[in-house]
């Protein structure tokens, strides 16, 4: 079998996963050096790059209080955000016509393509959430979207749990 840097489970890498196996990435350690989009700051903890990630990227958001984030999609991405702190207000759509509220131990998933604009709901927090995509690098297309005035409402429903 061609050796292509992946082991089977029996045979450990040289140094028995001592350096290769479980790596802690400590939270003041994360790499901003990575694509940023208007009125949020991105920080790189989990990705090629820096650990050898080779299907996923993670790190995390922050958004100043009031502030929003320029519209822009991830490409073939999925991404999944999770609340830490703050409150998130996510609009999205083709005119950001529809809009929904996360709160602290809420995910967010984001499909491929999809335009959407973050916004901290709050006029004095800080939002803080984790960021995971589905690749080792970060794709990030910026887009000049004129918003509807009055986004509609969606409620997080999914179709195991029917709102009441």
């Amino acid at each position: 079998m061609p050796h292509d840097g992946h082991h089977s489970h029996d045979t450990p890498p040289d140094d028995g996963w001592k350096h290769t196996g479980v790596r802690v990435i400590p939270g003041d350690s994360l790499d901003t050096n990575t694509a940023q989009t208007p009125g949020m700051n991105r920080a790189a903890a989990i990705n090629f790059a820096r650990v050898g990630a080779q299907k996923i990227w993670a790190g995390t958001v922050h958004i100043h209080a009031n502030a929003k984030t320029g519209a822009h999609h991830h490409g073939a991405l999925e991404s999944v955000i999770y609340i830490v702190k703050g409150r998130a207000r996510m609009r999205w759509g083709e005119k950001l016509e529809y809009v929904a509220e996360a709160s602290p131990g809420d995910f967010i998933f984001v499909p491929p393509y999809v335009p959407h604009q973050e916004i901290n709901a709050s006029t004095e927090e800080t939002l803080e959430c984790v960021l995971v995509r589905s690749d080792n690098e970060a794709v990030v297309v910026n887009l000049d979207i004129e918003p509807v005035e009055k986004p509609e409402a969606v409620a997080w429903v999914d179709p195991i749990h029917k709102a009441p």
